[in-house]
């Protein structure tokens, strides 16, 4: 009858002392061996300090061009305000000369900030390739001795 009492207390407790063993024994089928080792680089490099002190340079120069996009953006608004109101002012041959000119500038602008922002992600491709390039040597070390 004891016996009996005391299986029936610990019933609800052997699980527990299980679950480890049966945690460490899922875990080692988890620990799979294999002649493949995957390293994901881009995820090492954002995630590394180099990569983390590239992305913090990358938004500054960004929220930089941006702020430049928005002084030129409203500088051309009131370029145009202003070459509207001249409009009635001029003949149509005077109007279209300076219209003109108007649009050949707004697209030289438009083309200077795109290149600013491809410029931006070359030195991003740029960092990325040097960190990789001086990391190729530890990762190839740390597949060799996984």
């Amino acid at each position: 009858m004891k016996l009996r009492a005391l299986l029936i207390c610990l019933l609800p407790v052997l699980p527990l002392g299980a679950v480890p063993v049966f945690a460490q024994q899922q875990a080692e089928r988890r620990l799979v061996q294999s002649p493949i080792l995957t390293i994901d680089s881009d995820r090492v490099f954002t995630e590394s300090a180099f990569g983390l002190r590239v992305a913090d340079d990358v938004e500054t120069q960004s929220a930089e061009i941006s702020a430049e996009n928005r002084l030129i953006e409203a500088d051309l608004k009131a370029e145009e305000r202003k070459l509207t109101d001249q409009r009635s002012k001029l003949s149509p041959d005077a109007f279209s000369g300076l219209a003109d000119a108007f649009d050949e500038k707004v697209q030289k602008t438009r083309a200077s900030q795109a290149a600013k922002g491809r410029a931006l992600n070359e030195l991003v491709e740029k960092e990325r390739h040097v960190f990789l390039a001086a990391a190729g040597p530890v990762l190839e070390q740390m597949m060799r001795e996984a």
